[in-house]
């Protein structure tokens, strides 16, 4: 997540409690899938997405470079083609070479296939703080390594299923902690093209759970009907609001912003970051170890009833309410 050591910390240390959380309603029917998120794959992938090797995959360097290796290897296994000539999309806007990573999962349907839902994260952290002794490399694990394990095995099960019918795009972020920049570069060149999004799921800090009676929330929640949306199409408290995210505005810190800003269509974060469950914010300690593997791998598996429905819907029911 983008930088927020001036408003974020002080409640990450101190572990403050938040109250008076308001749960979306929930509907009696979901879009129920066979499909079985595979626990040990979730594992793997985010060990070596947070592992020393790759240094803190500071945008710009060695670390990140390997992890943008990593990720392209993993959408070509998994039949997820290059959205540009390659996986490798140039940022316009930082000095050294450095790219987000872009795939597209066409959409099954004629008309549909058109309209384009983006399911992103961003790859990059702060890498090593070399002021300190010791364990000095920020792995970033929760922040967001695991972000970018839930879109890579949402991006596999698309592959494998095929059940989309709107064009999928696949999006790995690198700088934003440099100030969102991956995202406001890509989003530039999306819009020369009239790219047609109906809406963006960016998953951002997803790797311990919340002791509350929802799965997650949704940054910006009362921005669009996308918490209550999920929530019906799941049968679940899926989505919560979580007053925290309000008062520091969290919709605006992460690249789910960016589109927002430019296409002006329901953008939203989903995080289980709430300031109580996790201490190690911008910390060498934000390590896989630290991490629930089989929340994260429940998380993924109540959310592909969701954004199925949302790839195949055949109007477009999230919108803005404001």
């Amino acid at each position: 997540m983008k930088k927020l050591y001036f408003l974020l910390l002080p409640f990450v240390l101190l572990s403050c409690k938040s109250t008076n959380t308001t749960v979306a309603n929930t509907a009696s029917k979901s879009t129920e899938t066979a499909y079985k998120v595979n626990q040990t794959d979730v594992s793997d992938f985010l060990k070596y997405l947070s592992s020393d090797e790759l240094e803190g995959r500071d945008t710009g360097t060695e670390g990140i470079n390997k992890a943008a290796v990593f990720l392209e290897d993993f959408l070509k296994k998994n039949n997820v083609k290059p959205y540009f000539k390659t996986y490798r999309d140039t940022l316009t806007n930082f000095d050294s070479p450095a790219f987000n990573i872009v795939g597209v999962l066409e959409g099954t349907d004629p008309e549909l296939k058109k309209e384009f839902v983006v399911l992103s994260a961003h790859y990059d952290h702060i890498g090593i703080d070399k002021s300190k002794q010791g364990d000095n490399i920020n792995n970033g694990a929760n922040d967001d390594a695991s972000g970018v394990t839930a879109v890579a095995e949402m991006a596999k099960y698309f592959s494998k299923t095929k059940s989309n019918k709107r064009s999928i795009l696949i999006v790995f972020f690198a700088g934003e902690e440099k100030g969102l920049l991956g995202s406001k570069s890509l989003v530039q060149k999306l819009k020369v093209q009239n790219f047609n999004l109906y809406a963006q799921l960016n998953i951002e800090m997803i790797g311990v759970p919340m002791k509350r009676d929802y799965l997650a929330y949704i940054t910006g929640f009362d921005k669009s009907n996308m918490a209550q949306k999920i929530n019906e199409y799941t049968g679940k408290k899926t989505i919560g609001f979580l007053p925290k995210e309000a008062e520091y505005e969290l919709f605006y810190r992460s690249d789910n912003y960016s589109f927002y800003d430019v296409f002006k269509k329901p953008c939203q974060s989903i995080s289980t970051f709430d300031f109580e469950n996790f201490e190690f914010y911008h910390h060498p300690s934000d390590e896989f170890k630290a991490m629930d593997i089989a929340h994260m791998t429940a998380f993924i598996q109540e959310f592909l009833p969701a954004v199925t429905k949302i790839t195949d819907s055949k109007t477009q029911e999230i919108t803005m309410t404001k």
